[in-house]
């Protein structure tokens, strides 16, 4: 099987390599300036154990000829528009797409382009970053990879791509339900985004400060546009996210948080954004969650402003 994987940052390296590394066929698709370092450098996998380093077999999107037996999409959200475009050649009649992104907008996109019966599901855990050298740093032992058909239940073609993926270094499941388990983690994630993000700061400096209900508030609107939306969640994986939201100590964060903090863009609309609109569609008040994003669209501004006083001429 033929695999091609859009990205070689954090997700996409980890995934990517471990397959790499196993004797699967996979290529990367990049943009000639990480094809440059990758080509110097090697893809590096670092953090767990000693470096694991090895030259990976890249593309750029000119150089797409044929298609893929399967992509594996892997970018952050603001890239999404660009990696579809750039993919599009690898895509052929019998290529199967499979997403790592957060949320649900992407679905959305990724079926109006090639079709809902090309595109799988998927959710994937690793705690993983891009350190400063461009190599993909573990941050912990975690490492998951679920998959499914958008349609419920199990066909074969998505046990033959779990065998493919089946490989040492992470875990890979197939979902009856796919779309309720990227729900499941969408509820998480945006709960985990809104809630340090408004806070800026960790889950326990939240609780510390007498902030657990904020925690339990976000987690009951995300829960009803989740149900509102057909897929709720079940009494267990509520009584989950609530503990990890209001533990004493916790020293969880969210990329939403670490990136406002570093002054980055974020994926605010893709997470949030899209949660809530889908909120109002469905007539679900989210008014938590509404702050969570006007705190972010500033930020975003912010950014925007910064930007283009930066590319103004200077004069002396």
């Amino acid at each position: 099987m033929r695999i091609l994987v859009v990205g070689a940052g954090a997700t996409g390296g980890f995934f990517g390599g471990r397959l790499a590394q196993a004797g699967r066929d996979v290529t990367f698709l990049v943009r000639p300036a990480r094809a440059r370092l990758l080509r110097e450098r090697g893809l590096r996998l670092t953090g767990a154990g000693p470096d694991q380093v090895f030259q990976p077999s890249l593309v750029t999107s000119d150089r797409l000829e044929r298609p893929f037996d399967l992509v594996l999409v892997t970018p952050k959200a603001r890239g999404l528009p660009q990696a579809i475009a750039d993919v599009a050649p690898a895509v052929g009649p019998r290529t199967l797409v499979l997403p790592f992104l957060n949320g649900m907008a992407h679905i959305d996109a990724l079926n109006a382009r090639f079709g809902s019966e090309a595109v799988l599901g998927g959710v994937v855990k690793v705690h993983a970053t891009l350190d400063d050298a461009g190599d993909v740093r573990l941050l912990g032992p975690l490492s998951e990879l679920v998959l499914g058909e958008q349609r419920a239940g199990l066909i074969p073609r998505v046990e033959e791509v779990r065998r493919e993926l089946d490989v040492p270094g992470f875990d890979v499941v197939v979902a009856p339900d796919i779309l309720a388990a990227m729900w499941h983690k969408w509820v998480f994630i945006s709960t985990l985004g809104a809630l340090t993000t408004l806070m800026r700061g960790n889950v326990g400096d939240v609780v510390a400060a007498g902030g657990a209900w904020l925690g339990s508030g976000l987690l009951a609107e995300a829960s009803a546009v989740a149900e509102a939306a057909g897929h709720p969640l079940t009494e267990r994986q509520v009584a989950g996210v609530e503990d990890s939201m209001t533990r004493k100590g916790s020293t969880d964060t969210a990329s939403l948080y670490r990136d406002t903090a570093a002054g980055l863009p974020t994926e605010a609309e893709h997470i949030l954004g899209d949660l809530t609109a889908r909120a109002r569609a469905l007539a679900v008040p989210t008014p938590l969650f509404d702050l969570a994003v006007l705190h972010l669209r500033v930020h975003e501004h912010q950014l925007a402003h910064r930007d283009e006083e930066q590319q103004q001429p200077s004069v002396d």
